[in-house]
């Protein structure tokens, strides 16, 4: 056992933030902490690096064990640049470099016995540096420092001079070259692109030893670890697989637990009834009947009603009025920023119902696209046409309009004056705003809590071109979960920028990659465009060459027609054998829920089971699950035939 975590407790100022947490990790086993924004998750972690002393409770590791932490903020001051504050994390190899490049320089001077001396000096440098494997560190710095992100350009830039987000990187970097026996990451995808997730992916995949890490990217944790600690009211429960594997595993136990309560319930309100009609008979013989059975509810054992989670929580979002088919229609669009071209010839034509999801590295101009579509700041070249009716809800964490003198309740109810408190204070808890902080006033927030407010707004405004950069930024995951909801519901359109494939992967029928100042579109989401590109085949192109491509003026020419209909051919081609596949799939679960279905019925026929209350509570309460959920595959496949 590599790591031992028993029983840990930690309180600030009279409120318990961790009261009962236990579990352990074996060597090389990559396990993820995951729990709501206040649960506790960072206070864990620097209970087992010794960072503060737990109040009840032991962390126990190996003496020898070396541990690598990165913390959420970093703010450091290294007086080097950023490749020797990397390089230097091996510091024998870095002294050896040292001693070779110090005898370089002398050797051109000397002569006789001090030159001999020198060059065996340098001889024996040169082997031990090449024996410690100092030319493939030399690329591993490299490749480290690249896979987070970092341009060869900026290896000579001073440390010091690092943003909070670089310096993050930096320490990441640092910390995966020193090669711990345990890594424990605190939000390590932070301040990363999407290529750089990816690549700390594969890093971490293949990492040697064992990995504790929290973090709120879901694909990423899916990808990852084989355990989750899910932290709740201050107690943990490990769930073994993957992400997917725990929120299906911890919803089965959420209903076993529900089931159990009732059933405790229903035995204790039977047993009161029987109790209560022994003594309206007013007999002593019935009445010291009742007094006995008193006694045995008292030991009937009651669970605890399972706390309600935020996924529980469902927003609708109803555009006011519906608009045409074509919602946004752009051509021909560029920007530059001094000498740094952003993108050119960038076309996008964006249908009724759509949800793209507009994705690529940093510094490709993402947001820049947002705002000129929203007039925030000009093209330098292209048009940006909106179609029939359309309103476009635009949620930007730099331009947030909010009102600073207003509580947070107020923000929402005087927009909203018919919408009930409780409504009111669902949303805001499905933006982790709950009981007293609904009145803080919104001058008093900090940047990530302005950006929940004005994304609760947008939420619940009447817009029908939804436009969104970055907008689980700042969310947990079942807040997030919650936004996903809403958004697959929504009968608008949506464009939206986001670095969470896993969001992306729920909401979006369309992904398009801004890559080398174009724009390539793939139908479905990100694993369908991962699969597309993968293929080198992309479903169809938007890069908008001809300027007649949304004019009515004239004819195209003949190689212009043919390469729209060969686009539209493939993209015709992937939507059929998208709906092929949905409809196999949906068959499959039809069946699937079918045969559970008979399965039921055929033990609630079974006098044993038909005995037992508790036993047929909980297979009629799957059984009435299944057969709403056929009801909807039966419905979904309906559409999918037509």
């Amino acid at each position: 056992m590599l790591l031992d975590v028993q029983h840990i407790a930690k309180s600030y100022d009279g409120t318990d933030i961790l009261t009962d947490v236990s579990f352990h990790l074996e060597e090389k086993q990559k396990a993820a902490i995951v729990g709501i924004n206040g649960a506790g998750k960072t206070t864990l972690l620097r209970q087992i690096v010794g960072e503060e002393e737990p109040d009840r409770g032991q962390v126990i590791f190996p003496k020898e064990l070396r541990i690598g932490y990165l913390a959420q903020y970093q703010d450091f001051d290294l007086n080097s640049t950023i490749y020797r504050a990397v390089f230097e994390v091996n510091r024998e190899l870095l002294s050896l470099e040292s001693s070779i490049r110090e005898a370089e320089q002398m050797i051109p001077s000397l002569s006789g016995e001090l030159l001999k001396q020198k060059l065996d000096e340098y001889a024996r440098a040169t082997e031990q540096f090449e024996r410690m494997n100092g030319y493939a560190y030399r690329s591993e710095v490299v490749g480290v420092l690249k896979g987070l992100g970092f341009k060869e350009e900026q290896f000579g830039t001073d440390a010091s001079v690092l943003s909070g987000g670089q310096k993050t990187r930096l320490s990441l970097a640092r910390i995966l070259l020193s090669r711990p026996d345990l890594l424990i990451l605190d939000e390590p995808t932070n301040h990363l692109d999407m290529d750089s997730v990816t690549w700390l992916e594969n890093y971490l995949i293949s990492y040697p030893g064992a990995v504790l890490l929290v973090s709120h990217d879901r694909y990423f944790l899916n990808r990852i670890v084989s355990r989750v600690i899910e932290i709740e009211n201050g107690t943990g429960t490990v769930y073994n697989g993957n992400y997917d594997d725990y929120t299906e595993k911890r919803e089965m136990l959420r209903k076993a637990q529900l089931s159990a309560f009732y059933a405790a319930q229903r035995k204790i309100e039977h047993e009161q009834a029987v109790i209560d009609k022994l003594r309206s008979f007013n007999r002593e013989k019935s009445i010291r009947r009742a007094e006995s059975r008193e006694k045995k509810i008292a030991k009937i054992e009651t669970p605890d009603r399972p706390v309600q989670i935020d996924t529980d929580i469902r927003l609708t979002l109803t555009p006011r009025r519906e608009s045409g088919n074509d919602v946004l229609m752009i051509e021909d669009l560029s920007k530059s920023f001094d000498d740094l071209l952003l993108f050119e010839h960038f076309g996008l034509l964006l249908r009724k119902g759509e949800r793209a999801a507009l994705i690529g590295s940093n510094g490709t101009g993402k947001s820049t696209i947002l705002k000129i579509i929203n007039g925030i700041i000009p093209a330098d070249t292209g048009s940006v046409r909106l179609g029939s009716g359309v309103e476009i809800g635009y949620y930007d964490q730099e331009n947030q309009l909010l009102h600073m003198e207003k509580t947070i309740f107020e923000e929402i109810s005087d927009e909203w004056p018919s919408m009930n408190n409780t409504r009111i204070r669902s949303v805001l808890a499905a933006f982790l705003f709950t009981g007293e902080d609904v009145f803080k006033r919104v001058g008093d927030l900090s940047g990530g809590e302005r950006a929940r407010v004005s994304l609760a707004k947008l939420m619940l405004s009447n817009s029908n071109l939804l436009i969104l950069d970055e907008p689980t930024n700042h969310l947990d995951i079942h807040s997030r979960a919650i936004l996903e909801n809403a958004l697959r519901s929504y009968t608008g359109t949506v464009l939206y920028v986001s670095h969470d494939r896993y969001f992306i992967n729920k909401t979006a029928t369309r992904v398009l990659e801004l890559n080398g100042q174009s724009v390539t579109s793939y139908l479905g989401n990100y694993d369908d465009y991962l699969e597309d590109k993968a293929k080198r085949i992309p479903s169809s192109n938007d890069r908008l060459q001809d300027p007649q491509t949304f004019s009515d003026d004239g004819p195209r020419s003949d190689a212009v027609n043919e390469k729209e209909a060969w686009l539209l051919r493939k993209q015709e081609e992937a939507v059929r054998r998208k709906r092929e596949n949905d409809i196999r799939r949906t068959e499959a679960e039809i069946d699937k829920c079918e045969k559970r279905c008979a399965e039921i019925e055929e033990l609630l026929s079974d006098l044993e089971v038909a005995s037992d209350p508790v036993k047929c509570a909980e297979l009629t309460g799957e059984l009435t699950e299944l057969q709403e959920k056929t009801e909807q595959l039966m419905e979904q496949w309906e559409q999918l035939q037509e």
